[in-house]
């Protein structure tokens, strides 16, 4: 199994963060992953993206060039990195501030309210994680317990006080993503 997601959106949704959360889960659990991050010179408001590979066997390159996921937080992420996709794969969007579902048809396509779920859980800055929730539950890449205890990891101690309501983000999704991954598999 090797997973290739491309997360992307604007620096201050927790783009890099949430890639980090999902390569320190793997290494818990024994999986080879690569994490890398670009983002432009702006702190927050410019662009930010990662690539991320979760793999059983070794990895030949950390680049994601051809994800089999796409994870993207805003419209212009979208339309940065449809195309990339390899045909097959899925598209994660923040339906809260991705309003143009993508152009392709031979990818799958799954909208989820992030922006929206977060502010009903009461931090808004969450929502990568409720993203990352649905693409767990669709990919199985890491275990949603595994990614629930980096969290310690990726969080900085003054930050550890969020890891509740990140849990809570996180597993509101996984269902949603595994019953789009059994739709799909049922044709």
């Amino acid at each position: 199994m090797i997973d290739q997601v491309l997360i992307a959106g604007f620096g201050g949704q927790g783009i890099l963060s949430t890639g980090q959360l999902l390569a320190y889960a793997g290494t818990m659990e024994g999986k080879h992953v690569a994490w890398i991050p670009a983002y432009g010179p702006e702190m927050r408001g410019g662009t930010a993206n990662c690539g991320v590979t979760v793999s059983d066997t070794e990895i030949s390159s950390p680049l994601v060039t051809e994800p089999n996921a796409l994870m993207v937080m805003n419209q212009p992420s979208l339309a940065k990195f449809e195309n990339a996709v390899l045909a097959g794969g899925i598209i994660i969007t923040n339906s809260s501030l991705v309003e143009l579902p993508p152009k392709r048809s031979d990818l799958g396509y799954l909208p989820v309210p992030a922006n929206a779920i977060a502010e009903e859980l009461g931090n808004v800055r969450i929502a990568a994680n409720v993203a990352l929730g649905a693409f767990l539950g669709y990919s199985g890449a890491v275990s949603i317990e595994a990614a629930v205890a980096a969290l310690e990891k990726v969080l900085p101690v003054r930050r550890h006080k969020l890891i509740p309501v990140n849990k809570v983000a996180l597993e509101r999704r996984v269902a949603l993503g595994l019953t789009f991954r059994e739709r799909a598999a049922a044709g």
